[in-house]
C-alpha cells in the first residue's frame, strides 16, 4: 500500500501535469475550501449500477489510463 505521501505526490503531479499552476492551485483551494464528503459527492455517479458493472468500468478505465500512459500496447 502507498503510503500518504506517496500518493499525495502523485496526486500533484497528475493535477499538474493536466492543468496549468493557476488551474491547478485553484482546484486545491476550493478543495480546501469547501471541505465536502467526496464519498457523498461521488455516490451519484454509480446508484443505477451494479457492482459487477462499477468493476467493469473500473477495469476498462485501467486499460485505457495505461494506454494513455503508455504502460501497454
Amino acid at each position: 500500500m502507498k503510503s500518504d505521501m506517496e500518493i499525495r505526490r502523485e496526486g500533484f503531479e497528475i493535477l499538474f501535469k493536466y492543468m496549468n499552476r493557476v488551474e491547478a492551485e485553484k482546484f486545491i483551494a476550493l478543495i480546501n475550501r469547501d471541505r465536502f464528503d467526496y464519498t457523498m459527492w461521488r455516490q451519484p455517479l454509480f446508484e443505477n449500477m451494479s457492482p459487477s458493472e462499477i468493476i467493469a468500468e473500473g477495469r476498462k478505465y485501467a486499460i485505457d489510463f495505461r494506454k494513455i500512459r503508455g504502460s501497454i500496447d
